[in-house]
């Protein structure tokens, strides 16, 4: 019997998303058949390892955020010789650094909206692009510290007082409708579109029960829909991204202007999730969709 170790927890911001992903991902692998280990991560390496000692056949890395899925715990795996599921280091450290992805998906033709790096300090004293414009750490997922700073708004001095991220990034408000696009090794499921009474799809929009609401499939022209999956496939390629990843996009159905926003290399895998609920739309159940990982996994790639 396989014996796969579920890591969940982490030190990121997206902790407690992780630690649902991961119960929901062991009761998955046990549904299948394998030997599951629990494994909550903190912040301390050695007792990771020695959690890891003597070696599973698979990690099942269902971390988000820093040190999860920004190519270090990649790089801890990958140096113990584990196979483990999802993105390897390179793939990763690329994908959560925002300016270094749209830079790959940029080189790649891929649409991507203009945008800027910053100190936190120069929002306090000006506006850095024409508003409306989005301001977001530069190294974080799940929306988290994202602010939309609107024409009037007056809020950049209280965003920037409030800033604990280390560098921003502040990119151009793109209108329209929030689209998603899981992919699969070599691909692309459908495109969801996500609903939602927040201001924007934000960390609570993402995972409180009923914070959004997903259209799958999207109800788009099937040229665009065709289009947003030729992307997210182009997006997983460009970055070398392996196993399972989810790129979020942005549609202007006033103007036809389709962008690409950012891929998640981690997504995530609770009970309010887009890519599982994506696969289970084309027949894929949960632990089927948890093997699929499992079988995959790898390392030093």
């Amino acid at each position: 019997m396989t014996r796969v170790a579920v890591l969940h927890g982490g030190m990121s911001a997206e902790r407690e998303v992780s630690l649902r992903s991961g119960q929901q991902v062991i009761t998955a692998l046990q549904e299948a058949g394998y030997e599951v280990t629990p494994v909550i991560v903190n912040d301390d390496l050695k007792s990771l390892i020695a959690a890891l000692t003597p070696a599973p056949d698979v990690v099942f890395n269902a971390l988000h955020g820093r040190f999860g899925e920004d190519g270090s715990i990649q790089g801890v795996l990958d140096y113990l010789g584990i196979p483990y599921t999802h993105s390897g280091v390179r793939a990763s450290a690329l994908a959560m650094d925002k300016a270094a992805a749209k830079a790959v998906f940029a080189h790649a033709g891929l649409p991507v909206a203009p945008h800027r790096i910053i100190d936190i300090a120069e929002l306090a004293d000006h506006d850095p692009l024409p508003p409306p414009y989005v301001v977001k750490p530069v190294n974080e997922g799940s929306s988290v510290g994202v602010s939309i700073v609107k024409p009037g708004d007056n809020r950049n001095a209280e965003i920037a007082a409030a800033w604990t991220y280390g560098p921003a990034m502040v990119e151009q408000y793109i209108p329209g409708r929030e689209l998603t696009v899981g992919v699969l090794e070599d691909r692309a499921l459908t495109v969801t579109e996500i609903l939602s009474d927040e201001a924007f799809y934000d960390y609570h929009a993402k995972y409180a029960q009923g914070g959004s609401r997903h259209v799958v499939p999207a109800e788009l022209p099937e040229e665009i829909s065709r289009r947003a999956m030729e992307i997210a496939l182009a997006a997983h390629r460009a970055l070398g991204c392996r196993g399972a990843s989810r790129s979020d996009l942005r549609y202007d159905d006033a103007t036809g202007r389709l962008v690409l926003l950012e891929v998640n290399t981690q997504p995530g895998m609770t009970a309010t999730s887009l890519l599982p609920e994506q696969a289970g739309h084309l027949g894929m159940s949960f632990p089927a969709l948890c093997a699929w990982m499992v079988e995959r996994a790898a390392c030093r790639v």
